[in-house]
């Protein structure tokens, strides 16, 4: 059996035994097995992940090389930037198991503190660039929302998605940037106890409103993100995110930390555009990724101890994607 690797000069196939001398070379490095500990968390540029690890980008540069080279990672593209991330393992990789094996024992081993905070450092960046648009254009939501995708036009996939999904009434609902309140309103109207989490609080006001008007009790509101609902021991059934993971600072932790918020059985519901190159939505929309690949949604949610259950998707006429992707977490099973 073979597997191709890309060299500078050519495209050759190499067998097993030289492709596990590549991952071997490139996994006898400690820095490299930083960069890679690094990427666990999220996709990052060039310029970002110098200055997490506080090197030149010209070494940078030739430790990415051995790593995409080995396989144990790769880049997407965002525009005009490069993103590096690592690589979805697929099962007919012949090295499965080995590199999967590898990532599981760099995992064991933290991130150094002072890396912890450059990190934590580039990721409040990213956020509050985030938050910066949605503060400034609170007033304009739903024009700026409009260039995309209107609300109107996969309003109702969502809601035949959660009604062929026969939830009970009963259960804790939290929708996660509700934007003006719209799916919140008709999430109060289907089940008893709605949580709205907004770190925007000229979009959480909007959320407000909206609710009121539509003389609804049972809503309540958090000023905050994931962390705050974290640190506050929230507890739900189902989370929503509603065409808000492309403006996360780190998409992939959403699913880690929808697993810790969801009870038992719980179920996460993710609304999103697919990969597109439209980079005009970065200044236009507020957005830090261009949509996402099925497969990266469906390896971070694995990764996360979710098991994807359902997809749907809806082409707009405008040439965007939206996929509406379900994810349970398994209920434990005592021994």
């Amino acid at each position: 059996m073979t597997i191709t690797a890309l060299r500078k000069d050519d495209s050759t196939a190499l067998d097993d035994a030289d492709a596990l001398t590549l991952v071997c070379k490139a996994l006898a490095d400690s820095l490299r097995l930083e960069i890679l500990r690094l990427l666990r968390t999220s996709s990052f540029g060039v310029l970002e992940i110098c200055r997490i690890l506080d090197i030149r980008q010209s070494a940078l540069s030739h430790h990415l090389k051995i790593l995409a080279t080995a396989g144990l990672a790769t880049t997407r593209r965002e525009g005009n930037s490069i993103f590096y991330r690592r690589p979805l393992l697929v099962s007919d990789d012949p090295l499965h198991s080995f590199k999967k094996s590898a990532f599981e024992t760099i995992d064991r081993v933290p991130l150094r503190e002072e890396l912890r905070e450059r990190l934590n450092l580039v990721q409040q960046e990213r956020s509050e660039q985030s938050l910066q648009f949605f503060s400034r254009h609170s007033d304009k939501f739903r024009e700026k929302q409009g260039l995309v995708a209107e609300h109107s036009q996969y309003m109702s996939s969502v809601l035949d998605l959660l009604h062929e999904l026969e939830l009970s009434a009963d259960l804790k609902v939290m929708e996660v940037g509700p934007g003006e309140g719209e799916l919140l309103a008709k999430l109060a109207q289907q089940f008893s106890n709605v949580i709205a989490l907004d770190n925007a609080l000229e979009m959480l006001n909007l959320a407000k409103t909206t609710i009121a008007a539509g003389k609804l009790d049972n809503v309540s509101f958090i000023h905050g993100d994931t962390h705050t609902a974290l640190a506050l021991n929230t507890r739900c059934d189902v989370i929503l995110y509603d065409m808000v993971l492309h403006h996360l600072p780190s998409p992939q932790e959403a699913f880690q930390h929808a697993t810790n918020l969801l009870n038992e059985g719980g179920l996460l519901l993710i609304v999103d555009l697919c990969r597109h190159d439209q980079d005009w939505v970065r200044e236009s929309c507020g957005d830090l990724w261009l949509g996402f690949d099925p497969d990266e949604l469906h390896d971070w949610a694995t990764q996360a101890g979710l098991r994807p259950e359902q997809s749907v998707y809806l082409g707009l006429r405008n040439g965007f994607q939206i996929q509406m992707c379900v994810f349970h977490k398994p209920v434990f099973q005592q021994p």
